[in-house]
């Protein structure tokens, strides 16, 4: 039996074959929705279930329906409005916005089959909001919205457990969606903060405009040598292990060595370092943020004091962890890098304490 993930990307395919052969919405629905759902775990014959033109009445408009409306103990729970393949969602929205606020529901779903918006009420109770907190795209799939798009599945549905993470949720992405926007087209705030950062003459327009190619530059290239320094570093790891393997054949009796562990930086540590530094850029200038790093945890720092560490992040194992230097020196669990983002306030605490 396929694992859910090897089912969706069997739907993936299949949707990239058939997209430009669907003419209609309901086409949409029968060919692309409603086996979505299905591989959610959903029984989507099933009316109690998996309710199809759910009566969802706006004021006193009566008979107003929304597409499928996902039922729990006789409940609605997702709302689910869905269009064409070939329409575009943005326009839709105030649609599924005049549907949300008449029922029980706490999660809609706003899809044109190939693009699934998640929208709840983060900003206004029983107010939809205006952006969603999670898009799961069928054609472009990510390991990271993979794993959210699992907790939608029938069998791990947890409706509090969802909605606590779904504000952290919406402003992470809004926050990697703004870190790609400006690696790809920095804007002119963005450039003037960067300047800032390392430029002490007056920042004028032509400043600006001669720092604005040499940023995209630094930024690819920044990113090229973190992944080239994890290349190299496991690199050197393999060559001298090798090397140790036939200096161990050479030798006529066999020796017991004894070899120190070696302190190899991760892509990962790195890539907390880069957050923590964007994270502090307000309170701590970036060249006074510094890493160093240990078997045990790696460390970052301020003015590369042992003194004035901020935080200690631990990725040698699966129990993944950011331990704070405040009066509790408490750990929280993390489950990779990007989640470094949820503990922003208390980097800054720790962090004001030694500027």
């Amino acid at each position: 039996m396929e694992s859910f993930i090897e089912q969706i990307k069997t739907l993936s395919a299949r949707a990239q074959k058939i997209k430009n052969s669907i003419a209609t919405e309901e086409a949409t629905k029968t060919s692309l929705v409603m086996p979505f759902f299905q591989v959610l775990g959903y029984d989507i014959f099933n009316p109690e279930e998996f309710t199809p033109e759910f009566v969802a009445d706006v004021g006193i408009k009566k008979g107003e329906k929304v597409d499928y409306a996902i039922m729990a103990d006789g409940k609605p729970v997702i709302l689910i409005e869905a269009k064409s393949v070939s329409e575009q969602l943005q326009k839709h929205d105030s649609q599924l916005f005049r549907y949300f606020g008449t029922t029980a529901a706490k999660f809609a779903i706003l899809t044109n089959g190939l693009i699934y918006r998640f929208y709840t009420d983060l900003e206004e109770q029983n107010k939809m909001d205006a952006s969603p907190f999670f898009e799961f795209n069928l054609l472009d799939m990510k390991e990271s919205s993979m794993s959210e798009l699992a907790k939608f599945k029938k069998d791990s549905f947890d409706l509090e457990s969802i909605f606590t993470t779904a504000s952290e949720l919406k402003y992470l992405n809004k926050l990697k969606a703004f870190l790609n926007e400006q690696r790809e087209n920095p804007s002119e705030e963005y450039v003037k903060f960067l300047i800032s950062q390392i430029y002490d003459g007056i920042k004028t327009k032509n400043t600006i405009e001669k720092f604005e190619p040499l940023i995209k530059k630094g930024y690819k290239q920044f990113i090229n040598e973190l992944v080239n320094d994890k290349l190299n570093a496991a690199l050197k790891n393999t060559n001298k292990e090798d090397a140790l393997s036939q200096e161990l054949l050479a030798e006529v009796e066999p020796l017991e060595v004894k070899t120190e562990p070696q302190i190899v930086t991760t892509e990962e540590e790195l890539e907390s370092y880069v957050t923590v530094k964007f994270l502090l850029n307000e309170t701590v200038p970036m060249d006074r943020i510094s890493y160093r790093d240990n078997l045990s945890y790696f460390n970052i720092l301020i003015d590369n004091n042992i003194r004035k560490w901020v935080c200690r992040l631990g990725f040698n194992n699966s129990n993944k962890y950011i331990q704070f230097n405040d009066e509790t020196r408490s750990s929280e669990k993390i489950e990779k890098v990007s989640d470094i983002a949820f503990y922003k306030d208390r980097l800054i605490e720790v962090a004001k304490k030694f500027v």
